[in-house]
């Protein structure tokens, strides 16, 4: 979809993927890693901003990011009202060039939301906005959809694309929205230098 296509979801509220929360394996990994260097952090496809409030939350100094004009002035509504300070910035991850690079790049679910022939532009841009060592954080979608988006992936496909330039950390099924148990999968990658 485009940006005006994403636009017009946010704005008649047709938002299948907003859960009112941020992604409960996001909120374990968090917790259960109290002492992780609080960097910056990257949220591309941030839509409201509950994961981009998650990670500021917990001391990182977070940017989000994302094609709908709604969902940046949502974000940052929310962020406000939440008393959390994160930048939020419109834009199209898979195309801009950052201001900045990050030491983290947090995904949920944005890789499953692209056309899949955007996949390998997908790589690009995390290597445009990751720092050499940078790590990225991702909660995929493991469906076997072809008619999205979401669009389907498999546990290969990701090994096969990211293991070129990233190190696997580690893997885990997450704790997820009560209608995506057992259809997540969260990699942890470390930018290979």
């Amino acid at each position: 979809m485009n940006i005006s296509e994403w636009e017009k979801r946010y704005q008649t509220g047709d938002m299948p993927w907003e859960k009112g929360a941020p992604s409960p394996g996001l909120v374990d990994f968090l917790k259960a890693n109290p002492d992780l260097t609080k960097g910056t952090v990257c949220v591309p496809g941030c839509g409201t901003g509950h994961d981009v409030r998650a990670w500021a939350a917990t001391g990182f100094e977070v940017t989000g990011y994302d094609l709908a004009p709604s969902a940046i002035r949502l974000s940052k509504e929310r962020t406000a009202a939440a008393g959390l300070k994160a930048d939020f910035f419109q834009g199209d991850f898979l195309h801009d060039t950052p201001a900045k690079r990050f030491d983290w790049l947090f995904e949920h679910t944005l890789f499953c939301a692209i056309n899949p022939d955007q996949r390998d532009q997908y790589v690009d841009s995390l290597l445009r906005w990751l720092k050499p060592e940078g790590q990225y954080l991702a909660v995929n979608y493991m469906i076997p959809d072809e008619d999205g988006p979401p669009f389907g992936t498999t546990r290969q496909e990701l090994v096969s694309r990211f293991s070129p330039h990233f190190e696997l950390l580690k893997e885990w099924v997450p704790r997820s929205y009560p209608n995506r148990t057992g259809l997540e999968m969260m990699l942890w990658w470390k930018r290979k230098v």
